[in-house]
């Protein structure tokens, strides 16, 4: 399960099937009705543009148009949705058939949203429960610090008050099974996230931009174990499109209706073998038992920049020190030092 969010400037979109569904967006975000398809390699840069940041390359994509330049959303979140061909979600701004759906991150999009506002500490949260992938980024790691991302970190939350256990329709779903617990997990994290934003609504306030992204499996993982032909995997599709429905009406609401909402709903990803993943269930603990999360550090591509001139600036200062300190070891100073040479020259005058 993968999830991106972006704080600040809202965006939040979901791609159903092969499709790209804007479930909310603010007026002056402009998306254009229409049968008008989109690679899943350009939906970072579609994120981009939404934001009103740049891209490298221009986004030749009739869907949407250019937006106010002084206007622009508070946030973006972005949900993508594994192992499922369509989503009901009749309130939407508008859908997208979605072609050639590799698999694609915001990184970009969150290296943006951190150089141009540093200072101001934006939210950006990326995860994904089924890989047990968190990360986190300025104001989210005070905010989302006790969001529950392994399995055993959601079973226990799941059994505690406020459970989404207590208000969901399971039918035919177990609780108990494996398989069906991660699919409830998923729904569990979207549920909190919206409950710690309503904690922390300072966060929809201030003039940085957000980001979420989330990827959902457990509907895939459900597709896997059951067949997509039977009634828990049936279930789970009407619960997870009427809890997106509702993430994106409250996620909307914080933001001041100043976000955008995305789903991207994939039936399976091209080219698996460019991203590796596991499934959470196939695994009974974390692969680094040194971090509760199984965290990997965030690469700096400056890392290189930096290390090579503290590196030299080193050696510099090093050859610096030893050359000076060997010449001043062996300095005569009555003919090397100018002090003792004017003061030999007045002692031979007196």
């Amino acid at each position: 399960m993968k999830y991106c969010f972006s704080v600040g400037l809202i965006s939040l979109a979901c791609v159903q099937g092969d499709s790209l569904t804007i479930l909310q967006a603010p007026g002056y975000v402009s998306f254009q009705k229409g049968d008008w398809p989109i690679s899943g390699e350009k939906i970072p840069d579609m994120v981009a543009l939404t934001m009103g940041f740049s891209v490298q390359e221009d986004l030749s994509w009739p869907g949407l148009r250019a937006g106010q330049l002084f206007q622009r959303p508070r946030a973006n979140v972005l949900v993508v949705v594994r192992g499922v061909d369509s989503l009901a979600l009749p309130q939407n701004v508008a859908s997208y058939p979605l072609e050639n759906p590799v698999p694609f991150t915001l990184d970009s999009v969150a290296e943006t949203v951190h150089s141009l506002f540093a200072d101001d500490t934006p939210v950006v949260l990326q995860l994904a429960p089924s890989e047990e992938r968190l990360y986190m980024l300025g104001k989210a790691n005070a905010v989302f610090e006790d969001l529950p991302v392994t399995l055993q970190q959601i079973r226990s939350r799941l059994s505690q008050d406020g459970s989404v256990l207590a208000s969901l329709p399971l039918n035919s779903l177990n609780r108990n099974a494996e398989a069906d617990l991660l699919f409830l997990s998923e729904v569990q994290v979207l549920h909190d996230i919206t409950a710690l934003l309503q904690r922390h609504r300072h966060l929809a306030q201030d003039h940085s931009p957000d980001l979420y992204s989330l990827e959902l499996s457990g509907l895939e993982e459900l597709g896997r174990r059951y067949g997509q032909d039977s009634p828990q995997y049936r279930d789970a599709t009407a619960i997870l499109a009427n809890v997106l429905q509702k993430f994106g009406e409250d996620v909307f609401g914080l933001y001041g209706d100043s976000a955008v909402v995305e789903v991207v709903t994939v039936k399976s990803f091209e080219a698996p073998l460019t991203r590796k993943s596991r499934s959470i269930l196939e695994s009974k603990q974390i692969s680094n038992p040194g971090s509760p999360y199984n965290l990997a550090y965030k690469y700096n591509f400056n890392y290189a920049v930096i290390f090579n001139i503290v590196l030299w600036l080193m050696i510099i200062l090093a050859l610096a020190v030893i050359v000076i300190s060997y010449n001043l070891w062996n300095m005569d100073p009555g003919y090397d030092s100018i002090i003792y040479r004017m003061t030999n020259q007045k002692i031979r005058l007196d």
